[in-house]
């Protein structure tokens, strides 16, 4: 493979696929917390959402990997006793969780936050400039009192306009955040982020890794980028951790002069490509997963599109009038196409998945689809413990699974 120069389109759709952790199957018998930490190194992070339709965005790509495993397990690796911590919380792919052993990997972000060095949110550094002496009151009250919500702090500040409706003591929790300073200790009630020092939290061999230079820990997160895509274009990969653009294209070069990406072209692609040395080439990918909106595999709309000849935008950011299929709507892998989408929610009430719509994608066999689709909502069923699924009455696919018993 080192010696391609091009791909076809399908051998780039299973290469990410397979770089993805959908060229194997999925493990059988109980899963622990190993089965959990290989699969989010694999993928290099997941996405925090606050979002709740069906559970939180972060379990959602285990689930479609590994199938029915004990969320739990990654409650612990993410917010449990430092002995038991495998990840840590940072803005990454937006607010992310990471394995520890990258942390040094975002260290110099954090210098930048510190010295205002253009990476971060511009509402927290205005609160820096503006009110630096209050920013160092609240991290003292953190080393004196911690961990602590932004809203125990003792003097909350007065609120800043619309942005998420945040006063100053939560603008100031998360500049130190950003700044590397405080991380999260654990998460509480209605997913509140609670704040503590960092070197309290994190086990002291990860504190005590050495800090790469800014450009070692720019290439290696391109190489975990390119790791996690299999094969990508320059946008894809400094998208993956949210890098720069100078900072990605001038990593890049070193990159493939060094041999540890590959330039390659892709059938279709308007643009050059990156293939992973390492990257797996399945001859086919026999894959089943209902796919969050925000799973690696297809968060960058452009990508799937590209990859997949889907087009997909994620209803709860879309006004009603412009919703296509749906509020929270799961495309559903099976093989190595996405041939479905499906609106769900969890309705913890009556204890039931709901499925509001089910939508077969154009030029898909209805026969093919419906079987495999059912028996995977009901496995999410069980997994997210609700009894039964209720499915919907219209179109062609709902019906097919309607009448399977």
């Amino acid at each position: 493979m080192s010696r391609r120069s091009s791909l076809s389109a399908v051998q780039a759709r299973r290469i990410a696929l397979a770089a993805q952790g959908f060229g194997v199957a999925r493990p059988s018998g109980t899963l622990n917390a190993g089965h959990i930490k290989r699969a989010v190194d694999r993928l290099g992070l997941l996405q925090i959402d606050s979002v709740n339709v069906l559970t939180r965005a972060h379990y959602l790509p285990l689930f479609s990997r590994l199938g029915n495993y004990p969320s739990d397990h990654l409650d612990r690796i993410a917010w449990g006793r430092k002995s038991q911590r495998g990840l840590f919380e940072f803005w990454a792919h937006e607010a992310s969780l990471l394995p520890l052993g990258t942390h040094p990997l975002f260290r110099w972000r954090m210098q930048r936050s510190r010295e205002n060095a253009g990476d971060g949110k511009g509402k927290l550094h205005l609160l820096r400039k503006e009110k630096p002496k209050y920013i160092d009151t609240v991290l003292r009250e953190i080393a004196d009192r911690g961990p602590l919500a932004a809203s125990e702090l003792s003097n909350a500040g007065e609120r800043r306009g619309p942005w998420w409706g945040w006063n100053d003591g939560k603008l100031a929790v998360e500049w130190l955040f950003f700044a590397g300073l405080v991380t999260t200790a654990t998460r509480r009630g209605t997913f509140e982020r609670v704040y503590d020092l960092t070197e309290r939290v994190l086990p002291a061999d990860i504190v005590a890794l050495p800090t790469p230079t800014a450009e070692e820990a720019q290439r290696e997160l391109l190489r975990l980028s390119a790791q996690a895509l299999g094969v990508a274009t320059e946008f894809d990969l400094r998208d993956y951790f949210r890098l720069g653009v100078a900072d990605t294209k001038a990593r890049l070069a070193e990159l493939v002069e060094a041999g540890d990406l590959l330039a390659v072209e892709v059938e279709g692609w308007d643009r050059p490509a990156y293939l992973h040395p390492a990257a797996r080439q399945p001859r086919q990918v026999e894959a089943r997963a209902l796919l969050a909106p925000f799973d690696p595999l297809i968060w960058e709309r452009d990508r799937t599109h590209r990859i997949f000849d889907f087009f997909y935008r994620i209803g709860i950011y879309t006004p009603v009038a412009k919703r296509t299929h749906g509020y929270y709507v799961l495309p559903f892998l099976l093989g190595d196409r996405l041939v479905a989408r499906v609106d769900l929610k969890a309705d913890r009430a009556n204890s039931r998945l709901l499925v509001h719509a089910a939508h077969l994608e154009e030029g898909q066999d209805v026969r093919q689809v419906a079987g495999p689709l059912r028996e995977e909502l009901r496995l999410m069923a069980d997994w997210l413990g609700l009894e039964s699924v209720s499915l919907p009455r219209a179109g062609a696919l709902a019906k097919a699974m309607g009448r399977m018993r």
